[in-house]
């Protein structure tokens, strides 16, 4: 997906902006690999073959999406996943501001 399109993208939950992760690029520059962070809810949609992921919670499968986010886990600065929300570890758990 190009990333001027990936710019265009909201949350669909609180239309509020998403921060890109890129973990890969085609030779185009397009993402093929990565995820978004709503500045809001902190949920995290991941970007699979050049694809993100943004349906509603309850028709994610958080057992699907953990192996990616497994892989990933060097990106989210030791930050962790809980109910498909970025949350730090040094917060008590408490979904990051």
């Amino acid at each position: 997906m190009r990333i001027e399109t990936i710019e265009k993208l909201c949350c669909p939950f609180d239309k509020a902006e998403l921060s890109l992760t890129v973990i890969h690029q085609d030779d185009s520059g397009n993402v093929t690999e990565g995820f978004l962070i709503c500045s809001e809810c902190k949920r995290l949609y991941p970007i699979i073959t050049g694809i993100p992921i943004m349906n509603p919670d309850e028709y994610r499968e958080f057992k699907f999406e953990q192996p990616v986010l497994d892989k990933w886990q060097s990106h989210l600065s030791g930050k962790t996943i809980e109910n498909f929300r970025v949350v730090d570890p040094e917060d008590g758990n408490q979904l990051l501001q």
